[in-house]
């Protein structure tokens, strides 16, 4: 069964209230992505398997650990999630990065794929699902769906902001996995966009809008 860890670092929760501002700009909005991204990578992978090695200091050999594996493949949801990518590879520089494209059909809301690229051996890595904003959770489990059917089993999801309807169902959906979000929301509106929110994620991190 999977866990769902909402983060209550106060780092985070001051980082997360700047990103809420209208008055952040896009430069100041992408790098609070990536440095909260950091932060709660760093949390998801503290169960990652380690393995003892021996090796040469400067003074003498010592018995020490290095990671054990599996490789790391993280996965963005396009294309928002390619804000939370650098955060991710910061930390796991050896990561391998594949892309999911999806967009939310406007009238019935629900996610439609247009792109799927994993990295190879998808089945043996541990993979780390990201998208800032977990709304109806539609388009969270559809990337899912789509990395299973591939093969993908050892999987992490994380976001910046969730709504409790868009957990719910992705809870639901996929049990299996944990989920990491570093503030929860009130809920939705009623064009389900998440309340208080932050804005279109993707417009603030690319500067369209």
């Amino acid at each position: 069964m999977g866990h769902v860890i909402i983060f209550d670092h106060p780092l985070i929760q001051h980082k997360i209230s700047l990103l809420r501002s209208v008055d952040t700009s896009c430069k100041e909005f992408r790098e609070l992505v990536k440095e909260i991204t950091m932060f709660m990578c760093y949390e998801s992978l503290r169960n990652m398997p380690l393995k003892e090695v021996e090796i040469t200091t400067p003074l003498t050999t010592c018995k020490t650990n290095v990671l054990a594996g599996p490789e790391i493949a993280v996965v963005p949801i396009l294309r928002a999630g390619l804000g939370m990518v650098e955060g991710v590879l910061l930390l796991v520089p050896t990561a391998k990065v594949g892309h999911i494209g999806m967009y939310r059909d406007e009238v019935t809301m629900q996610p439609h794929e247009y792109y799927c690229k994993l990295p190879l051996n998808i089945a043996e890595r541990q993979i780390i699902v990201v998208d800032p904003m977990l709304a109806t959770g539609g388009s969270a489990v559809a990337a899912i769906n789509f990395i299973k059917e591939r093969g993908g089993k050892n999987i992490k999801f994380m976001c910046m902001i969730a709504a409790p309807e868009g957990l719910k169902v992705l809870q639901e959906a996929h049990p299996d996995i944990d989920i990491y979000c570093a503030h929860m929301d009130e809920g939705l509106n009623e064009n389900c966009y998440i309340l208080p929110g932050l804005g279109d994620a993707g417009d603030r991190i690319f500067g369209t809008k």
